[in-house]
């Protein structure tokens, strides 16, 4: 971390009672600590809106017993194996399976890959934890 700038942020008091509460909820140690954390969230956000280089993982839940599920799921993979870095898949019970993609890739396309894999019948849940390659864009 280079310099520490401090600077005063004006609330209502309800507000700032809200975020006290939210704070100590997710067990912060301090106010700046949760501020940086959401500021981070809003800048890894505007990367996606952006169509930046982005990364994240999805997760997706599914009954593998689900008639040509798995072979549609590995299509749709292979399909966008230039983005994809890595996948895990990890059987749950007899009959349910998590799978978790890694992909790279430009924001757009990632949304795509995601949008496709959620739609295929017979998945269960999925979602999409967005991230940031750590490069910092203007």
């Amino acid at each position: 971390m280079k310099g520490i700038t401090r600077f005063g942020v004006s609330l209502e008091e309800a507000l700032l009672q809200r975020f006290d509460d939210h704070i100590h909820r997710r067990n912060y140690t301090n106010r700046s600590e949760a501020i940086r954390d959401l500021i981070r969230e809003e800048l890894v956000r505007e990367e996606w809106r952006q169509n930046s280089e982005v990364t994240g993982a999805i997760t997706l839940v599914y009954d593998h017993h689900q008639r040509g599920l798995v072979a549609r799921l590995l299509d749709i993979q292979h399909h966008y194996h230039h983005i994809i870095f890595s996948s895990q898949h990890i059987h749950l019970d007899h009959d349910n399976c998590l799978e978790i993609i890694v992909a790279k890739g430009n924001a757009a396309t990632v949304e795509e890959l995601y949008g496709k894999l959620k739609a295929a019948k017979g998945v269960n849940h999925t979602s999409l934890a967005m991230a940031t390659t750590g490069k910092i864009t203007d």
